[in-house]
């Protein structure tokens, strides 16, 4: 009889034996499987239960398409500039005094001959009834002095008298007097010269200001005026009336359009620009002068030009090419197609119309839509579906 130790020794070692019998067998019944396109998975295939299996693979990939035009290209001037005000004063005080009301708030819209300002009219209004008083004293004198005049017969001489006694009685100094009152008394009530906003008011209700005191000012917001210095390179394909596109700093994303007002013919010879005056609508007055803009001015109009949206070109082994939608309706194939492009601006390309039989180049016909969006990664012939949203849809794609 086997010891225990003995026995124990045994099962294993004939474990180890059986273990590796196992693993041989299963080596050759996957090299069996192999050589007979058995039923075995291989590595790298995707399980008969997979999220591939579930769903088709061939669903059409949602893409945004835009239409191929033919019509003018237009090129660009791109330059950058600081907004200001279309006109703008300074309001000086005419008369001394002490300031009664201000009913103007600064960035308060104002119209031409809208009260800004008023200033206590008590010493003004003394100063008018004084010199009334001297005209009256005047006048009284001066009919002294031609008493009995209407007596002469002598027109010429009776002319001469009166002017003589006007002189010497005062009245004309009184009237320039009195007229002078009246000026300054209505000079207490300052008013807009043209419609606008106060702006940097200085003065509070109750100052006491003298003759030439800055008081506010008034700027003309709308439209707002943005001065650039354009090369002069590029100056000469400018042109007044010519559209412009401006962005502010103070309002990233938002394009406001604008157009060319002025253009300089004084080349800086410092610089070597001209300025060019763009406006730009601001009847909510959000555009303050100061603002840094980048605009884009509109240039040289190249006409009758096949045209595609920048977007739509891509870059593949070095050669440019685009899709172009082959289908009906929404759903169709992407075409993959080689392209030779000319001129182009920020947003539209050119599209060559000859074709180039050494790079397989072809042309793109007004008309034919472009893939525009969620196509860089297509291959050609790939089912696609036409959407408003690329982005969108493919992210309610099933996976």
């Amino acid at each position: 009889m086997m010891s225990p130790k003995k026995i124990l020794i045994t099962v294993v070692v004939m474990g180890v034996i059986g273990a590796g019998g196992w693993g041989i067998y299963q080596r050759i019944s996957r090299a069996q499987a192999a050589e007979t396109g058995g039923g075995t998975a291989r590595e790298g295939d995707a399980p008969a239960n997979s999220a591939d299996s579930a769903f088709s693979t061939d669903m059409p990939i949602p893409v945004e398409g835009a239409q191929a035009i033919k019509g003018d290209l237009i090129l660009e001037v791109r330059a950058s500039g600081q907004a200001a005000s279309l006109q703008s004063t300074v309001i000086k005080a005419q008369v001394s005094g002490p300031i009664a009301a201000i009913p103007v708030r600064e960035n308060l819209p104002v119209e031409s001959g809208t009260l800004l300002l008023r200033i206590d009219t008590t010493e003004t209004a003394l100063n008018l009834r004084d010199a009334q008083a001297g005209l009256d004293r005047a006048n009284a004198t001066f009919r002294e002095k031609t008493l009995g005049d209407d007596r002469i017969t002598d027109a010429a001489i009776r002319a001469d008298r009166e002017r003589a006694a006007r002189i010497s009685s005062g009245v004309e100094q009184a009237e320039v007097a009195l007229e002078k009152a009246r000026l300054n008394h209505a000079r207490t009530r300052v008013t807009a010269p043209f419609a606008g906003r106060a702006a940097s008011v200085k003065v509070v209700a109750g100052q006491h200001v003298t003759v030439g005191e800055e008081l506010m000012t008034v700027v003309d917001l709308d439209p707002i005026k943005v001065e650039v210095q354009v090369l002069e390179s590029e100056v000469g394909y400018l042109s007044a009336g010519g559209g412009a596109r401006i962005i502010f700093a103070a309002f990233p994303g938002e394009v406001f359009e604008g157009r060319i007002a002025t253009i300089n013919p004084i080349v800086d010879q410092t610089t070597r620009t001209s300025k060019v005056t763009v406006t730009v609508p601001n009847p909510q007055g959000r555009i303050l002068p100061g603002f840094f803009a980048n605009i884009v001015l509109d240039a040289r109009h190249i006409p009758n030009k096949i045209l595609v949206p920048r977007a739509a070109i891509l870059e593949r082994d070095r050669r440019t090419m685009l899709f172009v939608f082959d289908g009906s309706g929404t759903e169709g194939v992407a075409e993959w197609r080689y392209v030779m492009t000319g001129l182009g601006n920020s947003t539209q390309v050119e599209i060559l119309m000859e074709p180039d039989p050494s790079t397989g180049a072809k042309p793109v016909n007004a008309g034919e839509i472009v893939l525009v969006a969620g196509h860089t990664l297509l291959t050609h012939g790939a089912r696609i579906r036409l959407t408003e949203n690329a982005a969108t849809a493919e992210g309610s794609r099933p996976r």
